[in-house]
């Protein structure tokens, strides 16, 4: 199934921004510092194990449930 690292970010980005622009973009720099650039995924991005690891342990770390 493509594109369920694009969803995560996504569920990641909304769950914690709740609609506010501002940590929306924070949250973005937040995971493109940790090595994951939400510009790089789209719903026909293929799906890598290691990368979705990689956005839940994030996601983890940022106390966003998944």
């Amino acid at each position: 199934m493509a594109g369920r690292i694009k969803k995560l970010i996504d569920e990641i980005m909304e769950r914690r921004s709740r609609g506010n622009p501002v940590i929306r973009s924070t949250t973005e720099v937040k995971l493109i510092l940790r090595g994951v650039d939400p510009a790089r995924f789209n719903a026909t991005s293929p799906d890598d194990p290691d990368i979705e690891q990689k956005v839940r342990l994030i996601a983890q770390e940022l106390g966003v449930p998944l």
